[in-house]
């Protein structure tokens, strides 16, 4: 199948969805948009004879090439009116969080996908990890019984937003990204969360800041509560404050144990059940953790167009979180607690 991968100058996670596309197997074709012509050279050393075609502009390629899939990657306040343009020529499109800079730009979207029959899918690449996948396995399988609460951490580093090179770019600007931390990598454990335990978030509180002072519009700090529509509570710390590296987990409780997932930390999964063979022992994920990342999340949306199969987020998915995330935003600017529209979504086994 052929893929059309349409970005800018300001494309966020270019080198890993060059070889993102240069290893999915559904994938034998890519064109390129690539205005300004900053990322042709890049392409083509990763996909060599897969690249194609580069087209100085988005329209111009969409009218030529009539692709079945589009990869957009863009600064997130030029993105909507590319997806717009991508959906209406027929094609799905997987897209770059966060694609909009306001809630409204994000429900149009989706609201063109689904009166298309077309996926809308954002890279939440977390969700086809090793770990990840097992993780929710556990806990559709009941062997942690009916989920209480949600507990998550995702910390990176602080450092980043001291040098004088990062505050000139559009993730350090609210006007140009929608937000800070929480809509760049808060969102992925929102959506992680959801994923995991097959729930929706209907309800948050939350507070942002810039906790560390730093010469930028965009929060560096996010905290919220969250409720569940199954009935379960939740908390999310999300921010800038290590010198280096990352501190990660979801920890979630249930009715017969729990279950804690660290993407950077070793062992990445371990759970504890109160029943069953392995009663009261705390287990351990002792199979590979790779492939991860985007690698393998590109690859399964790739197939997924290609062999007409479920895709690894779908669009109401990929809307729940985005209202999940502006919605946080809501109660931390009006100091009281936003009910979130969100729709359940069917279990999927992947």
């Amino acid at each position: 199948m052929k893929v059309a991968f349409l970005t800018h100058a300001q494309g966020a996670h270019m080198s890993a969805y060059f070889s993102a596309l240069a290893t999915a197997k559904d994938c034998d074709e890519v064109v390129l948009a690539d205005p300004g012509h900053r990322w042709h050279l890049d392409a083509k050393d990763a996909l060599k004879e897969k690249l194609t075609r580069v087209y100085p502009s988005h329209a111009e390629l969409l009218a030529k090439e009539s692709p079945e899939l589009c990869l957009v990657s863009m600064e997130a306040r030029y993105a909507p009116p590319v997806i717009e343009a991508a959906l209406n020529s027929g094609a799905h499109v997987f897209s770059e969080k966060p694609g909009c800079v306001t809630l409204g730009q994000f429900e149009k979207l989706a609201d063109i996908a689904e009166s298309k029959h077309l996926h809308l899918m954002m890279a939440f690449a977390n969700r086809t990890n090793p770990e990840s996948l097992a993780a929710r396995q556990v806990i559709q399988q009941g062997r942690i019984g009916r989920i209480f609460s949600v507990d998550m951490r995702i910390v990176a580093d602080q450092t980043r937003l001291t040098r004088p090179a990062y505050h000139t770019t559009w993730y350090a600007d609210k006007t140009r990204a929608g937000g800070g931390h929480l809509i760049w990598l808060g969102i992925h454990w929102l959506d992680l969360a959801m994923y995991l335990t097959s729930t929706t978030i209907t309800q948050v509180t939350g507070a942002v800041a810039n906790v560390g002072g730093q010469p930028i519009s965009a929060e560096d700090s996010a905290a919220a509560t969250l409720r569940f529509n199954n009935g379960a509570l939740g908390t999310i710390n999300s921010g800038y404050y290590l010198d280096s590296s990352y501190h990660t987990e979801i920890r979630i409780w249930g009715s017969k144990g729990w279950i804690n997932l660290d993407s950077v930390g070793s062992p990445k999964l371990t759970w504890y059940e109160n029943g069953g063979p392995k009663a009261k022992q705390i287990q351990t994920f002792e199979e590979t953790t790779e492939p991860r990342g985007y690698s393998p999340f590109v690859d399964r949306a790739v197939s997924a167009i290609a062999n007409d199969s479920a895709p690894p987020v779908t669009t109401q998915e990929s809307l729940n979180t985005m209202r999940t995330v502006f919605g946080i935003y809501k109660a931390a600017e009006s100091g009281t607690a936003t009910t979130i529209n969100s729709v359940p979504v069917p279990f999927q086994s992947q």
